[in-house]
């Protein structure tokens, strides 16, 4: 991915351009996103045996698609085996501009969208349907709810 300061403050700026209109806004950036992730872990997994399962697909995620995109790899995956994971990222790239603490977190969802639509957007790639929800329990920390949907 491009620049680590270039692309914090185009994703920045996408933010605050399209979120304008709250909620076309966030569905615009989480298209985006959704097809960011799609090219990218196309791209990333060209040249990659395929993988045994989802937990394979989402350490992956956690590890290359993650380390491409934020320069670092998530802090904590967990599971319950059923379907759902929680990425956690204590350092988030695209809210540590942002105050710490809880004075910021109102505005966190616009900063969150374009990520659940790559981590979606990857995930479809990889041939899992997801949904994929974020929340911030203090800035700059962020967890990613996953569900993959079962056929």
């Amino acid at each position: 991915m491009a620049d680590s300061p270039l692309f914090q403050a185009l994703h920045m700026e996408m933010a605050h351009a399209l979120c304008e209109e709250q909620e076309k806004g966030l569905s615009v950036l989480e298209g985006v996103g959704f097809r960011v992730g799609q090219g990218l872990s196309e791209r990333l997994t060209k040249e990659m045996p395929s993988f045994k399962d989802e937990l394979d697909v989402l350490k992956f995620l956690c590890k290359d698609l993650w380390v491409t995109v934020f320069k670092k790899q998530v802090d904590n995956l967990r599971t319950n085996h059923q379907g759902t994971y929680m990425l956690q990222d204590n350092q988030f790239l695209l809210l540590t501009q942002l105050s710490n603490g809880k004075q910021y977190v109102e505005e966190a969802p616009k900063f969150l969208a374009f990520t659940c639509g790559l981590v979606r957007g990857a995930l479809s790639n990889l041939g899992f349907d997801s949904t994929v929800t974020a929340e911030v329990p203090v800035m700059p920390s962020c967890k990613f709810q996953v569900v993959i949907q079962k056929s």
